[in-house]
């Protein structure tokens, strides 16, 4: 039984007898069991088929015919009502951080992950101390409301540590640049399946992003793309990067593809939407998609000495 007896007694405590259910793609095969053991124990379900990319995607439209929305695999990253979140905890063998220990020079770092692990992290910090190594994690902020927590769009967890060294514990690259970038420290990524660890630089990334700056200064047309999502609807931000070119156009989309790039012609694009759509996805684009503090430096209010990277504060 995957609907566990604390969750049907919170639901039948909140009063809910319409439940709808949503998860991002990789938790979606989970949800048709899920509901049928809802539906068993009285509720009435209903399941997002839509994509989900977080927890700033959330189905209000889907909320509207529910009591409730279950959420699995995020957090809160903002003060949506009527959601319950199943963070859906990860676990690993908390040792493999000391694979990471010689990759630093100093007895001081700080420590971040994802919500997935973030369980872990005292249990961490007790095998860093007893060798030797002093760890400082931020505390939770409305964004990312676990101690260490980082999202791809909010690197305020590694910032408030302080440190010149910052240790990532997770999978893929994505989190530990943006961890770099923000913080300018010299961050060690470690994956805690493969235990493979390596030091990332943004250097790389910077550069590319530059080139992407040079691409979109002959645009004689630009569309500044603003999301209708729950927690990216970054609206004011928008009008103002509108208002410092007479080239803007403000366009609103829910789901960003390239397809609609396309179709809308543009030989340009600012995203205010998730951040991770100029990152992750530029391959992607038919068209460069710059971030809001790009589009400032291609408007020459910003100088590239002054590169930020995209977070939602």
């Amino acid at each position: 039984m995957i609907a566990s007896s604390d969750l049907i007694a919170e639901l039948k405590q909140r009063g809910a007898e319409r439940v709808a259910l949503q998860a991002p793609e990789g938790l979606k095969r989970r949800l048709p069991e899920l509901a049928l053991d809802l539906q068993s124990a009285g509720f009435t379900v209903f399941v997002s088929g839509d994509p989900c990319y977080g927890a700033c995607d959330l189905d209000i439209d889907l909320l509207k015919d529910a009591d409730l929305l279950i959420h699995l695999g995020h957090a809160p990253v903002d003060k949506t009502e009527r959601i319950l979140y199943d963070i859906f905890r990860m676990d690993f063998d908390p040792e493999v951080v000391l694979n990471a220990i010689p990759y630093f020079t100093t007895g001081r770092i700080g420590l971040v992950t994802t919500v997935q692990h973030a369980h872990l992290i005292p249990e961490i910090c007790r095998i860093l101390k007893e060798v030797g190594i002093s760890v400082t994690v931020a505390e939770g902020s409305d964004r990312t409301p676990y101690p260490g927590q980082i999202l791809g769009c909010s690197f305020e967890a590694a910032r408030r540590t302080g440190e010149t060294e910052i240790l990532y514990l997770g999978t893929g690259v994505f989190h530990p640049l943006g961890v770099q970038i923000a913080t300018g420290a010299k961050v060690i990524a470690c994956d805690p399946y493969t235990k493979q660890i390596e030091e990332v630089n943004g250097e790389r990334l910077l550069r590319r992003r530059y080139a992407l700056i040079e691409k979109a200064k002959p645009a004689e047309k630009i569309g500044i793309l603003v999301s209708p999502k729950s927690g990216q609807a970054r609206r004011e931000l928008a009008a103002k990067l509108a208002s410092l070119s007479p080239k803007a156009i403000l366009v609103q989309l829910r789901e960003v593809t390239p397809d609609q790039l396309l179709n809308l012609g543009l030989p340009c694009y600012v995203n205010t939407a998730c951040p991770r759509l100029a990152y992750d996805d530029q391959v992607r684009w038919p068209v460069p998609v710059l971030t809001p503090q790009e589009f400032e430096i291609l408007c020459g209010v910003r100088g590239f000495e002054d590169y930020e990277v995209d977070e939602i504060k």
